[in-house]
């Protein structure tokens, strides 16, 4: 099955990447004349049987993707658009960490030219992200975030309940939108967070309609250092399954913990530190009153190749 899917795809050319260890398998597509299926995709991200990754990101023309052609007229900057899938073939709107290796990918294989300090616009399913060079990395402005239940939210500070794979009790979460949907679990110590079974998907309830990515989260002890609050967390992606990384996720999770302890402190800048190395979360207030949620950390290429033929 595998096989035949990526015949179909020999002489592909691709490169293979990963955001604190959120791996993609990276494509280019300046005609907008790849059609990639999702059997495809999920033949390409098979760790066994194809390249490997989490998930696979198109760079394409935002001018050239069906039903986001207008993303160009209202940002005529936005030239790229992240085309990302999960790796079991299936849409996904955004990709915090994966939007970060897209334009590493774009610089390096010459398609934009972004010096250190300067910004881009990417076309994407949830809106058009901006993204700055770094010296160590990038920071991608992923926009403000939101509450999926606020009136529920706003009365009790939970929406939902999560049970995970060998867990007697379900816990209490809350949901949170980046553009894609999270489910966030305030746990009370890391031991917790260490014995985690997430070879399952956790069970949430009420069912998302569209699915989730769920977060496991504990706080530092202090939460607070020199400024900056500090969390672990653990992640169960949509599609995926659990990965080592999920930048919308490091968001949310941030997101979720400072809505838990707003009546205690407003804390814009938070650390996040997941299985694969550590990103930053900010939270900015723009002149027009929004907050927006940025997210900060590492991209890197770790090979290129060609699709072959069996």
């Amino acid at each position: 099955m595998y096989r035949t899917e990526l015949d179909q795809l020999a002489g592909l050319p691709f490169a293979k990447g990963h955001a604190t260890g959120n791996d993609f398998v990276l494509l280019a597509d300046p005609e907008g004349t790849r059609n990639i299926t999702a059997e495809q995709v999920a033949a390409l991200c098979h760790r066994r049987f194809g390249i490997g990754g989490d998930g696979l990101i198109r760079a394409i023309p935002t001018s050239k993707v069906p039903g986001f052609e207008t993303q160009i007229l209202e940002h005529p900057k936005a030239y790229w658009f992240m085309d990302y899938r999960n790796s079991d073939g299936s849409i996904a709107e955004m990709c915090g960490n994966g939007v970060r290796a897209f334009v590493h990918y774009l610089l390096a294989e010459g398609l934009v030219n972004l010096p250190i300090g300067a910004s881009l616009q990417i076309g994407s399913r949830a809106g058009v992200k901006t993204v700055t060079r770094l010296v160590d990395g990038y920071a991608a402005n992923l926009g403000p975030w939101g509450l999926v239940h606020e009136a529920k939210a706003g009365a009790d500070s939970v929406d939902s309940l999560v049970l995970a794979r060998n867990w007697e009790q379900p816990h209490p979460a809350l949901s949170i939108t980046m553009g894609n949907p999270h489910t966030v679990v305030a746990l009370p110590e890391a031991q917790l967070l260490e014995n985690l079974d997430l070879t399952a998907l956790p069970e949430v309830s009420p069912t998302p309609p569209h699915g989730t990515n769920v977060e496991f989260v504990v706080p530092a002890e202090p939460l607070i250092n020199d400024g900056v609050a500090h969390i672990k967390m653990r992640v169960y992606e949509r599609g995926v399954g659990e990965t080592l990384s999920c930048g919308t996720g490091a968001c949310a999770a941030a997101a979720a913990m400072r809505y838990w302890a707003r009546g205690t402190a407003l804390i814009n800048q938070w650390a996040v530190e997941v299985p694969g190395g550590l990103v930053g979360v900010e939270f900015a207030t723009t002149e027009d009153g929004i907050e927006d949620t940025i997210l900060s950390g590492p991209a890197v290429l770790v090979a290129r190749g060609v699709v072959g033929a069996s």
